[in-house]
């Protein structure tokens, strides 16, 4: 019998496109009809599941989807937002201006006493054990997500190492409170599985040890699409159905110029205060 009330979906494909794809495709399909705090009033209900994204090769090309919104300039500066915390001086929220970024939550977490860097503990952590299970990081604080009307969609991200066909491999779990699968999904894990990588290395420098990319499970409570873009996601939908999946997708290398404009902005930003 199937049980009644947020359907749990779970979709697990080899690369990132391919997964995103499909979770979305699925939630469309499958997902319940649910109103939300941001609607107007003549807006149709969104599409919700909870979702379970398991990407078993997350660095493997291609890496990108065509349809993905937003710009492939965009995807790098976000990716710089979350990795490097390129942007975590715009975090002023006595200014009306950000409350947070990933970064800043995972790698300088304040606590009423400290600063801490969540990314450091678990890379000693795991240098120390591979095979702990407390290399975790928190992003959601009470005192300042409580009462803000943006709290964070990130709660937790996890790792682990496990061994395989004599190969060492970082295994990341991340979960999410809430999440617009399509217009922000796909930026968001592509920024993350960067961030995996980065945690392998720093862990293979530490250790001597070669440690590689393994798993990227994506859990999000609420994985949905807002009734307010419907037309826009047809467009979507519409690319999905009369293109070859060779056709919806870029390699990396297809980027590389694009993102090397990214980083020049950034720069020219940086320089200009």
């Amino acid at each position: 019998m199937k049980a009644e009330g947020i359907p749990v979906i779970r979709v697990e494909r080899e690369t990132l496109p391919e997964a995103w794809e499909e979770a979305v495709i699925r939630t469309w399909k499958e997902g319940m009809h649910i109103k939300t705090e941001y609607d107007k009033p003549d807006d149709p209900p969104s599409r919700d599941a909870t979702m379970i994204i398991v990407i078993n090769s997350p660095l493997k090309e291609p890496r990108i989807h065509r349809a993905f919104p937003g710009g492939l300039e965009d995807l790098e500066v976000y990716r710089q937002e979350v990795v490097y915390g390129v942007h975590d001086h715009w975090i002023a929220p006595e200014a009306g201006k950000w409350t947070y970024t990933y970064h800043q939550r995972l790698f300088s977490y304040k606590s009423e006493s400290s600063i801490i860097d969540q990314m450091d503990y678990i890379v000693n952590k795991l240098s120390e054990s591979a095979y702990s299970r407390r290399a975790q990081a928190i992003t959601w604080n009470p005192m300042l997500d409580i009462p803000t009307d943006d709290p964070p969609c990130l709660q937790r991200v996890w790792f682990r190492i496990s061994s395989q066909d004599n190969r060492l491999l970082l295994n990341m779990n991340t979960h999410w409170r809430s999440r617009d699968a399509f217009k922000a999904a796909f930026m968001n894990i592509f920024a993350l599985t960067d961030l995996q990588k980065t945690i392998a290395q720093r862990i293979s420098k530490k250790t001597g040890k070669n440690i590689e990319v393994g798993r990227h499970t994506d859990i999000t409570d609420s994985f949905h699409i807002y009734g307010s873009y419907y037309e826009d996601f047809m467009g979507f939908l519409d690319v999905v159905e009369k293109r070859d999946f060779s056709q919806r997708v870029w390699n990396s290398s297809f980027a590389q110029p694009f993102f090397e404009e990214a980083r020049k902005k950034l720069k020219q930003e940086k320089q200009e205060g």
